[in-house]
């Protein structure tokens, strides 16, 4: 004999399981770009070290690139003694789903501060 809850359980999950897919595809979707701003923050802080030990524009921007998300854009600005990297970049995603990313990073140029130290000696 058939019951009346016959075919809740089917309609449920098939409501049920996409609707969890989806969710833990907005999950991964979010924890790989909040990973991917940690990258740029990170690829910031290393060419803002970079730029403050003097280092050639080529080398900062490899010490962003080899830290940051592929394709990141750099910019380094100097504003006396102060030294400030830019990074911008585009999330992974498909389609509307990327978004942009940004980090900046400032350092106080070592050149300055060394040869001060040894003036007075």
């Amino acid at each position: 004999m058939a019951s009346p809850d016959d075919g809740y359980v089917t309609a449920e999950t098939a409501v049920v399981v996409p609707a969890l897919v989806l969710l833990f595809g907005m999950l991964l979707w979010g924890v790989m770009a909040a990973a991917e701003h940690i990258q740029c923050v990170d690829g910031a802080r290393a060419g803002a070290r970079a730029a403050a030990r003097g280092e050639k524009e080529g080398a900062v921007r490899s010490a962003v690139r080899s830290v940051a998300p592929r394709g990141a854009a750099v910019e380094t600005v100097r504003e006396g003694e102060m030294v400030r990297v830019r990074v911008h970049a585009r999330s992974t995603g498909p389609g509307l789903l990327t978004v942009g990313l940004s980090a900046e990073a400032v350092a106080m140029a070592e050149e300055g501060v060394g040869v001060a130290a040894g003036a007075g000696r």
